[in-house]
């Protein structure tokens, strides 16, 4: 939605008034999206190499943040792979789930609101 400005005279006290009315188009507020974490879950089934791999082809993670990450869910229960908009964060948790379940691993991931 677009709001719209009257000027019905000129700022400038020299100009004389010819009658006609300019329009001065001003631009919505924008604010930027919500953001959300995709949280991978630790389960006692799922094979490190596994989640390693998962986080490089699914989170563009090197080999290390791939290894930290995947420590950090083991010891911790849980670790934040990446933060993204709703959108993106819902479909990779959805692509992992759905790769999860056809290698016939239980790994889950679950999305949050990011801290900001």
């Amino acid at each position: 939605m677009y709001k719209y400005q009257l000027s019905l005279s000129s700022q400038d006290p020299h100009h004389e008034d010819d009658g006609n009315i300019a329009v001065q188009e001003s631009l919505p507020e924008l604010k930027r999206p919500s953001m959300y974490s995709v949280v991978m879950m630790n389960d006692d089934y799922t094979p490190m190499e596994f989640v390693v791999e998962v986080l490089q082809q699914f989170f563009s993670k090197t080999p290390e943040q791939a290894t930290e990450i995947m420590l950090a869910v083991h010891m911790k229960g849980s670790a934040v792979c990446g933060v993204y908009t709703k959108d993106i964060a819902e479909t990779k948790a959805e692509i992992v789930n759905q790769y999860s379940k056809d290698c016939q691993h239980p790994l889950m991931c679950e999305i949050a609101p990011a801290d900001d």
